[in-house]
């Protein structure tokens, strides 16, 4: 027999409740239509571009000559520098962020652990414009004196990739962190009665029982590298350049979105439109970034009881 209790509020809690609903919902449905406005500015003004006499498909996507004042629009050389420095960042982030993260969630002290955590906070809260005179003004001087001025360039992919790593060091230590913490705390007691030492423990079974929300947190991470701007405008280089050596300059897609924005270019030119033929193929990268940490967060998601 089902009993009905009246809320002793009333209709007026339920009036609030649904007001609550309503303007969550509302929040929601904004940054739907705000991702949707961005994707339809994209393609409206990439089709300007790619609808120019002197614009081919082809050429875009395959060309390894990008000069648009000349007629030239092989992207490859700006596809090139961003993947660089994105996978030099990486090779720096995950490794120290994964460490740091493991470090804090299962072997800090509470002591340590209070001085750690709002060193990383600063370290996310530092404006991406002082990484960028960092890059340049330490790590690029730092690398010629290792490897040599002859070798290593003033402005060069490597110094920008790894403070780029740093930058992306909080967001994956924090993520990390969140992950492992929340693997139950019964496995890692199975794993002491079984004989697991701490290492063991760790390693053997609780980052693979974390790796659905590590294996998210690392394509989210480098979906921000190589989204990142100031770092690579002022440290990498000002010109295209089809180089595999991280030691030379070359141009990224958001280092030339920020000098041709920031240019005499004129308004509605070929060369206007094509930042934002170079900006929707960021977005379609991002996105299928974060739709493959999806698909492999459901991959390896497991349920604990």
């Amino acid at each position: 027999m089902k009993i009905a209790i009246e809320h002793p509020f009333g209709k007026k809690m339920r009036i609030h409740e649904r007001l609550i609903e309503a303007t969550l919902f509302g929040f929601a449905l904004l940054s739907i239509v705000i991702t949707l406005g961005i994707a339809i500015i994209l393609i409206r003004e990439s089709y300007l571009f790619f609808s120019d006499p002197e614009v081919e498909l082809w050429g875009f996507l395959t060309g390894k000559e990008w000069q648009p004042m000349i007629g030239r629009f092989g992207f490859l050389p700006l596809l090139n520098a961003t993947l660089t420095t994105s996978v030099i960042a990486m090779a720096l982030g995950i490794p120290v962020g994964l460490f740091v993260a493991v470090y804090l969630s299962e072997y800090a002290s509470d002591k340590t652990r209070g001085i750690l955590k709002p060193v990383l906070e600063v370290l996310a809260g530092i404006p991406t414009i002082v990484y960028g005179y960092f890059a340049l003004t330490f790590m690029t001087p730092l690398l010629r004196s290792i490897f040599g001025m002859e070798t290593v360039q003033i402005y060069n992919t490597a110094s920008a990739g790894l403070v780029i790593g740093i930058l992306v060091l909080p967001m994956i230590a924090t993520m990390a962190e969140d992950a492992i913490g929340a693997v139950p705390k019964e496995l890692r007691l199975a794993a002491y009665a079984l004989g697991g030492t701490k290492m063991e423990t760790t390693f053997k079974v609780v980052i693979p029982a974390a790796l659905s929300g590590l294996s998210a947190t690392f394509l989210l991470a480098l979906s921000r590298a190589i989204g990142e701007t100031m770092i690579v405008a002022l440290a990498a280089g000002a010109g295209p350049n089809l180089t595999f050596s991280p030691f030379e300059a070359a141009e990224t897609i958001t280092g030339y979105i920020v000098r041709i924005s920031g240019g005499d270019v004129s308004y509605n030119s070929v060369d206007y439109n094509s930042i934002f033929a170079l900006g929707l193929i960021l977005f379609l990268i991002t996105f299928t970034l974060n739709m493959i940490s999806r698909k492999i967060s459901r991959m390896f998601h497991q349920e604990y009881e």
